[in-house]
């Protein structure tokens, strides 16, 4: 389903094109950012109860020695695995050793590791916080390790990050539009069906059809496509 499509298809299960509206301070929302917002809001919700391989991107960076913070990437929402790369030639990442690291607190990392010069290869992770810049604290979030890398290092960051909205996409399309259009659809209209503050029963039976649709992608990213994980860590939905 395009996002042509789906626009089409909210308009018309609601018998509604949501025509400009004008706000009290004279500014105008149009009909295109109405619907706009259902759709950014419902891709939200299923990205938030899913955990699909698309949702996941990664990159390489270079940790320092004495240096036992690490920024993450602008987009970042949580880490789905971080590897120290280490033994690699010449730049060359396809000649490292991926050593996976493990997730902890900072309180852990903090106690195991009390001072800065505490070096080593390091083992250990955690969520620390905002990154400091130019003594301002950012919106963007930063990695603690342990202990403190002893040496330059690269490391391999897999995370979770919001994919471009079908709103957005120059295609007109997406992974989720492409695959599962029905969650889409119908958390689509529960937003835009509690927008024109509809019928309760309506809403509900919306509401039951995007559950009953959640469910089969929850199936698919959840369950089918973890059957083979080598983390039993992760979420894991049983399929049969």
């Amino acid at each position: 389903m395009t996002y042509t499509e789906l626009s089409a298809a909210i308009q018309s299960y609601m018998e509604n094109t949501f025509p400009d509206t004008y706000l009290y301070d004279n500014s105008t929302v149009s009909s295109q950012t109405q619907i706009n917002t259902f759709i950014e809001q419902a891709e939200q919700r299923i990205y938030n109860s899913v955990q699909f391989p698309s949702l996941r991107k990664n990159q390489y960076t270079s940790i320092t020695a004495n240096n036992k913070y690490v920024s993450l990437p602008n987009d970042f929402l949580s880490v789905y695995s971080l590897a120290l790369v280490t033994g690699v030639v010449g730049g060359n990442l396809d000649t490292g050793t991926f050593e996976y690291l493990l997730n902890k607190d900072v309180n852990f990392i903090r106690q195991a590791y009390p001072t800065p010069n505490d070096t080593g290869e390091p083992k250990y992770y955690a969520l620390f916080g905002p990154t400091i810049i130019s003594s301002q604290i950012s919106n963007e979030l930063s990695l603690i390790l342990g202990p403190t890398p002893d040496a330059a290092y690269y490391v391999e960051l897999h995370y979770y990050y919001y994919p471009e909205s079908i709103t957005t996409a120059a295609s007109g399309q997406t992974w989720l539009g492409d695959n599962f259009d029905s969650v889409l659809l119908y958390g689509s209209l529960v937003e835009a069906y509690t927008f024109m503050k509809g019928e309760p029963d309506i809403i509900a039976g919306y509401d039951i059809k995007y559950k009953e649709a959640l469910a089969l992608a929850k199936r698919l990213g959840d369950g089918m496509e973890r059957q083979d994980a080598y983390r039993s860590g992760q979420f894991r939905q049983a399929v049969t």
